[in-house]
């Protein structure tokens, strides 16, 4: 239960982020993001090593997880950018907003957002990643707009996307550039409003990395249902 708990937290962050959104304090909601990235990216495999799911079996971990991340992932976000004027106004600016939550709420109820060979079908709602990219970059908003149609309509092409702590291939090297990645996160936050451009280019670099990676398994690997996985196979199986 602990780590049910700990796990928990993320929804702790995913409010205070909208409270740091509010107080138009861009960079404590961002590294209160980060934090949650950190629980969302550790969570599950304390979870698996300690098998979690045999010893509590009525509780479900995985819809914990999904609540978690709906609104660390994809509500605050969507909420920092609204409040802060990083979209436009008026009824374009809200549509804009609301694209991602309902795209991300379809996603988080597919059976088959997670396939049993451990990949993201769909663009897995990186909204907090897009985010953070466009303060730190200080994208403008016809920049912004564009990256979150486009992603939007990913959420719905079927491409499998890495999970870093789970696709078998390349894990290794997946996990050590996620942990760069969040490094270069806190750095170019900590840089914040300069950034230095090196730190920006390995930043990104890992984002090219991964779509890149995503793209060439997809094509690369055989299809298959029996890659699908049911709600109650998550259940037990992803609790993360």
């Amino acid at each position: 239960m602990a780590l049910h708990a700990y796990t928990a937290t993320g929804t702790v962050f995913g409010f205070l982020i909208v409270v740091a959104a509010f107080d138009g304090a861009v960079e404590r909601a961002l590294w209160l993001s980060l934090a949650a990235l950190i629980i969302d990216g550790t969570d599950g495999m304390i979870a698996r090593r300690l098998r979690v799911s045999e010893t509590i079996p009525t509780f479900d971990g995985a819809r914990l997880d999904d609540i978690v991340d709906y609104l660390t992932y994809a509500f605050a976000p969507m909420v920092l950018l609204w409040v802060t004027h990083r979209l436009p106004g008026g009824a374009f600016g809200v549509a804009l907003a609301v694209l991602p939550l309902l795209a991300s709420s379809y996603q988080f109820c597919r059976t088959d957002a997670k396939t049993a060979d451990h990949f993201f079908l769909g663009f897995p709602s990186y909204w907090n990643v897009v985010a953070f990219y466009v303060f730190v970059l200080d994208l403008g908003k016809v920049t912004t707009s564009v990256i979150l149609v486009v992603c939007t309509i990913l959420v719905f092409v079927p491409v499998r996307y890495v999970y870093p702590s789970r696709t078998r291939f390349f894990r290794t090297l997946n996990i050590a550039f996620t942990g760069g990645w969040l490094i270069t996160y806190a750095v170019l936050l900590a840089q914040a409003p300069d950034p230095n451009p090196v730190v920006v280019l390995l930043s990104l670099a890992y984002l090219v990395y991964y779509a890149g990676l995503s793209l060439y398994l997809t094509l690369a690997l055989p299809w298959g249902p029996a890659k699908r996985l049911s709600r109650a196979a998550i259940a037990a199986d992803l609790e993360d």
